[in-house]
C-alpha cells in the first residue's frame, strides 16, 4: 500500500509540473535578431510590390502588448500588417522569429521598442 501512495504523489506532481510547462513550451522561441531583419525585409518587399506606402513597417513592436502579439500570431491574422500576402507566404520558422522580435519588444515588455 505504501508504494501506491508514493506512485500517486509522483504522478500528481508530474501532472502539476506539466501544466505549468505546457503553455510556455507551446509558443516557440525564435531568433529575435533575425526576426527584426525579416520583419523589415517583408515590408521592403511589400513596398516594392506597391501594397504599402512605406518600406518602414506600419506596426512598431510597442504597438501591441505581448498578449495581443501572441493572439495575432496564433490566429494568423496578418491583415493589420498591410502585407498579408507576404506574411501568409513566410515559412513557420520565419514567422516564429518575427513573433519573437515583436513579442520581446511589446509595449508591456521590459524593453519596449519602436522601429527606427
Amino acid at each position: 500500500m505504501f508504494g501506491w501512495k508514493k506512485l500517486f504523489i509522483v504522478a500528481v506532481s508530474l501532472l502539476v509540473a506539466a501544466s505549468f510547462v505546457g503553455p510556455v513550451a507551446a509558443m516557440e522561441q525564435g531568433n529575435k535578431r533575425k526576426g527584426k531583419y525579416l520583419y523589415r525585409k517583408v515590408y521592403k518587399a511589400c513596398y516594392e510590390r506597391g501594397a504599402v506606402e512605406s518600406a518602414k513597417p506600419a506596426l512598431n513592436p510597442d504597438a501591441k502588448t505581448q498578449a495581443e502579439w501572441t493572439q495575432m500570431f496564433e490566429q494568423k491574422n496578418y491583415a493589420e500588417f498591410g502585407c498579408e500576402e507576404e506574411f501568409q507566404a513566410l515559412p513557420k520558422d520565419d514567422l516564429v522569429d518575427i513573433y519573437s522580435y515583436l513579442h520581446a519588444h511589446a509595449s508591456d515588455s521590459p524593453t519596449p521598442l519602436k522601429c527606427k
